[in-house]
């Protein structure tokens, strides 16, 4: 499909020539925002999902990388300057998004980096198709905030359903993007060092979540909507799966549940893995560290 060159910088971008893919999902045309940076080999960076997810959270990340690599970082559906229609945010989207993507931007199997939640996608696609040469996923998750807290899926479905109504779904969000909160929330689980969650930094991501539709996706990744997988067998199974070259970076001080799930994953048979300074934010607040850990991986025949 055709993409349209929208300009060459933006509030939120990182430096980059700054693109639209418009895709359709069921008779409804979203546009999909994606910055591409530096010349070499294709390399396809995707953030991780959360309420403040944009392609400039790994924007520091794409900067290192350019050097050696034309890469390309997007805006999921749903989040950052992407459409963002009430739709019912599932994983079959974002199955069938990134599939379509990366055929259309894309024309040789590439290297992917993919944060957080990003890491379920990348995998199954890569056991349904060769997309992808290599794979490297930064403190990779795959359940969302409230199941891991231990919320059923029927209490998690009546908060989605709570979040996404009119009135009272407003107020609710409001409540859990104010700037006290995302502080809290990014001292909690996602950076490490207080000195980088600056007032700036947290107006930044307090702005990216009140753009108009932005609770949607923010309710569907909360509650766990976006959960490509339901148990972690599964997730272990598709990296059993992977033909292909597979490194994991874990952030050392990342919250204990999510801890578990990645060394579960690194102690399979094949898996590349290093532990680094950071939690889940490891790729927005430590790029340099990241670049190091991987770079030996990304470089290698």
């Amino acid at each position: 499909m055709p993409t349209n060159l929208l300009s060459t910088s933006t509030t939120t971008g990182f430096g980059g020539i700054v693109q639209e893919y418009l895709w359709n999902w069921e008779n409804q045309q979203l546009r999909v925002v994606y910055e591409t940076l530096g010349k070499g080999s294709p390399l396809l960076l995707l953030p991780s999902f959360s309420s403040v997810s944009t392609r400039s959270e790994v924007g520091e990340l794409a900067k290192l990388l350019a050097p050696n690599f034309q890469v390309v970082a997007v805006d999921w559906p749903g989040f950052g300057e992407s459409s963002r229609p009430s739709l019912n945010y599932r994983p079959e989207i974002y199955q069938h998004f990134l599939e379509d993507f990366v055929k259309a931007v894309f024309n040789t199997p590439i290297t992917v980096v993919a944060a957080g939640h990003a890491a379920s996608y990348v995998l199954q696609l890569a056991v349904k198709q060769a997309a992808f040469s290599k794979i490297v996923l930064l403190a990779p998750t795959w359940r969302g905030p409230l199941p891991t807290m231990g919320a059923s899926q029927q209490i998690a479905g009546i908060v989605r359903g709570l979040v996404r109504s009119p009135i009272l779904g407003q107020a609710l969000y409001k409540l859990n993007t104010t700037q006290s909160f995302l502080g809290f929330i990014y001292r909690r689980h996602v950076f490490t060092d207080a000195a980088n969650i600056t007032p700036s930094f947290i107006e930044n991501k307090w702005h990216t979540t009140q753009q108009p539709g932005a609770r949607f996706a923010s309710a569907a990744f909360v509650t766990g909507n976006l959960d490509a997988v339901r148990e972690q067998s599964d997730f272990l199974e598709l990296v059993q799966s992977l033909t292909i070259p597979l490194m994991v970076v874990i952030g050392e001080s990342s919250p204990p549940k999510s801890r578990e799930e990645m060394n579960a994953l690194v102690a399979l048979p094949g898996v590349r893995s290093v532990v680094i300074p950071g939690s889940l934010g490891l790729h927005e607040e430590y790029p340099a560290v990241v670049l190091e850990a991987v770079q030996d991986f990304l470089f290698s025949p």
